[in-house]
């Protein structure tokens, strides 16, 4: 399996999903209706997709639109994935490091352009370039010159107990592994052990011989970085400074970075196959792709972002948003420039990517799970899916997404 952390939004790129585009009607469609005839559709569908569960929602300038979960969130104890089950999201989540970077630049602890070993209790430079200082802004574009290498993906998913432990440490998840509880580390203290010169597992090779600021290079560990930064900037710990600032004010009360505390019946299983699923883990480094929430909690999320890109969010001012949205990259620092309407490699804002074709968003996956979300900039429409099972194919995510773009256009039409 390959991971979004690893960039399955590559493969994604290359699938065909069509929005189509409702035919124009001299009456306003019955909004309730159309929610019905949505949710009738998607049950449907649930009863022969390839994963056991899933979410949705739609949101457009109006606010939300629909939201909404099918198949099962525990096979075993006969649980429904419902709106309001919660799963990790993966990658998704680093569009929250972004807001929150952006909101500790409003309030005056940082600035784009600064330099990381400002706020850093331990050094950290590129070793093949010791001149040229690593920024803040360089973390959040994926420009920092730090890479994902073996001490990265072998250390960061940590299993939430030790049952069956040698077992569930040999699975087969791709390019990563698992870790036992007892190697659990805090993330200031595992980005230390990574990029400080005198840390346990660092290595020259954890960065790229370009400058820092010269080249897109998709790095999860340089998100994490990021989110130290505003921890060390702001004087509060990640985790909080985001319930403050951002789960708080949206109302998303059903979701947190730590579903490692969640008991079983609380969270969605994540499946290996229909019938198996993966032992509990956890993201060390969870600011990257560890944050749970719902699918209601999301439409809420979505919306915000929505606002944001038309001037008129909530959460951060007017212009701090113009700069969450701008543009960040050009030409020069993409080798392989990925194209089509949902990539968000095309380019990136502050951690928010950006399609070929107008659209912004970000995708996700870690195992036993599949998550995308992408909004119109023209027509502020946004559709969100996340799955508890590992692809085995796209022919019925594709399915649903089609689904959700087509129903986006009449929903908002209805509103």
């Amino acid at each position: 399996m390959i991971t979004s952390k690893t960039r399955i939004a590559h493969s994604f790129v290359g699938i065909a999903l069509i929005t189509l585009i409702a035919s124009c009607s001299t009456q306003v469609p019955d909004h309730s209706k159309l929610q019905r005839e949505l949710t009738d559709s998607l049950a449907l569908l649930s009863k022969t997709a390839d994963f056991n569960g899933f979410g949705v929602a739609l949101v457009g300038p109006q606010g939300v639109l629909y939201q909404g979960g099918f198949g099962m969130a525990d096979v075993a104890k006969n649980i429904a994935y419902t709106e309001n089950t919660v799963q990790p999201i993966a990658s998704i989540s680093k569009t929250f490091i972004g807001l929150a970077v952006m909101k500790a630049q409003e309030l005056g602890k940082l600035k784009l352009d600064d330099p990381v070993s400002k706020f850093l209790p331990f050094p950290v430079v590129n070793p093949h370039h010791r001149d040229v200082p690593i920024t803040v802004r360089h973390l959040v574009t994926h420009t920092s010159s730090i890479l994902d290498k073996q001490n990265y993906v072998f250390r960061a998913w940590i299993l939430r107990d030790t049952t069956d432990l040698a077992k569930n440490l040999a699975l087969d998840i791709g390019e990563c592994r698992f870790s036992a509880p007892n190697t659990a580390v805090s993330m200031e203290e595992f980005l230390r052990r990574y990029l400080a010169k005198d840390g346990a597992w660092y290595s020259d090779s954890a960065f790229a011989d370009l400058k820092p600021g010269e080249r897109f290079n998709y790095s999860n560990i340089g998100a994490t970085f990021a989110a130290l930064v505003v921890d060390k900037a702001t004087s509060m710990p990640f985790d909080a400074f985001t319930k403050r600032y951002i789960l708080d004010p949206l109302e998303m009360r059903s979701s947190t970075w730590h579903g490692e505390n969640l008991a079983d019946t609380a969270i969605s299983c994540l499946y290996r196959t229909r019938t198996e699923a993966f032992p509990r883990y956890y993201c060390a480094t969870y600011p990257d792709g560890g944050m749970v929430t719902s699918s209601g909690d999301f439409a809420k999320y979505m919306a915000e972002l929505v606002r944001g890109c038309r001037g008129e969010g909530t959460i951060l001012s007017k212009a701090s948003y113009a700069e969450y949205f701008r543009e960040q990259l050009v030409d020069s620092n993409f080798v392989d420039r990925a194209t089509g309407p949902f990539t968000d490699e095309h380019n990136i804002g502050i951690t928010i990517g950006f399609s070929s074709e107008g659209y912004f968003g970000h995708t996700g996956g870690d195992p036993g799970l599949f998550s995308l979300f992408f909004v119109d900039r023209k027509t502020g429409l946004g559709r969100y899916m996340i799955v508890n099972t590992d692809l085995e194919g796209w022919e019925h995510h594709a399915r649903v997404w089609e689904l959700l773009g087509r129903y986006a256009v009449k929903l908002s039409a209805g509103r």
